[in-house]
């Protein structure tokens, strides 16, 4: 298959390169580097450094390229840049997302799988773990800006016919994740316990997340743009996780003992909760995991050991 990646270069989309190398596709990824890195990109990987918000350059890349199957992971993912600069998450989370589906549905792609997010977009207070049936209530521009880019993936599957479907993502973790920018807990803790210092929790460290092995996303988007190309699932919102809360306190000591830390040195500091970020979150896999024959989630243990094995491995 020829397929085109959005996000690419950066950890996740990374990560979905790989594994589409190993099956022996040909693959073209769309980043702009803002936090990708050439460096993530297997050799032979072809490469076109651009922002997905120049929407006639992209649809100009999809139809000299002539994608089967399109992954969009390219998104402003910060909470936290959301809340300060909202008008800066909608340009790339909304009209970035239109640019990628107009260009797919202009260059004929027989698949095209949109990456969302899982928590901010049901918000506070929904039953967990949340199955994909609770309405959505973001209470972040991040939220809202997903909530609005899986919107227009289902205008596009009515109108236009575009084979999309959205999958919903928890915490998301694993080699590759830098612990700058807008990086994960996770990323964050092993830094900390690598270079020997404290992690730090924002609030009282009891707020949950279900913590995500990357692998399982590869994994999840690739079953996804198989069954489309076969003609199924168009219009579809998949949750992918785990299933299993985790409390941020929990988490850090967890990365202590896999790190093999003492436990009266490896403590959190606190500090003041930071808003938008939600108290609690949690995703039931169980639809999608039916839906597209996936095995059960990577256990935390193990992701966070293979993670952890790569930051030691930085030196």
């Amino acid at each position: 298959m020829r397929v085109l990646v959005t996000g690419g270069a950066g950890f996740i989309g990374s990560t979905l390169v790989d594994a589409l190398v190993a099956r022996g596709d040909e693959i073209l990824v769309v980043d702009d580097l803002s936090s990708g890195k050439r460096e993530n990109l297997p050799a032979g990987v072809e490469l076109a450094e651009l922002d997905i918000r120049d929407a006639d350059a992209l649809a100009a890349l999809a139809d000299r390229f002539r994608p089967d199957a399109v992954h969009h992971l390219a998104a402003q993912i910060d909470v936290r840049t959301s809340m300060a600069d909202p008008l800066h998450d909608a340009s790339v989370n909304v009209l970035g997302t239109l640019s990628v589906l107009r260009a797919a549905q202009a260059s004929g792609a027989g698949a095209v799988v949109v990456c969302s997010t899982g928590g901010a977009i049901y918000g506070d207070g929904a039953p967990l773990p949340t199955t994909e049936s609770e309405p959505a209530d973001p209470e972040s521009p991040y939220g809202l800006s997903k909530l609005a880019a899986e919107r227009y993936t289902r205008f596009f599957v009515r109108a236009h016919g575009l084979p999309a479907l959205v999958l919903r993502f928890a915490n998301v973790y694993g080699p590759r994740q830098h612990p700058s920018g807008g990086a994960g807990v996770v990323s964050l803790f092993c830094d900390r316990a690598r270079t020997g210092g404290r992690p730090t929790v924002f609030g009282d460290g009891g707020q949950t997340r279900d913590f995500l092995f990357v692998g399982d996303i590869a994994r999840a988007a690739l079953a996804s743009a198989d069954r489309l190309a076969a003609g199924e699932l168009a219009g579809e919102v998949f949750n992918v996780g785990t299933g299993t809360e985790s409390t941020i306190t929990e988490l850090a000591a967890t990365i202590g003992r896999v790190a093999g830390l003492d436990p009266a040195v490896f403590t959190p500091e606190f500090e003041p909760a930071r808003p938008g970020e939600l108290r609690r979150s949690c995703l039931d896999p169980s639809r999608g995991i039916a839906a597209l024959g996936l095995p059960q989630p990577t256990a935390l243990a193990d992701g966070l050991a293979a993670t952890w094995a790569w930051h030691t491995s930085r030196g």
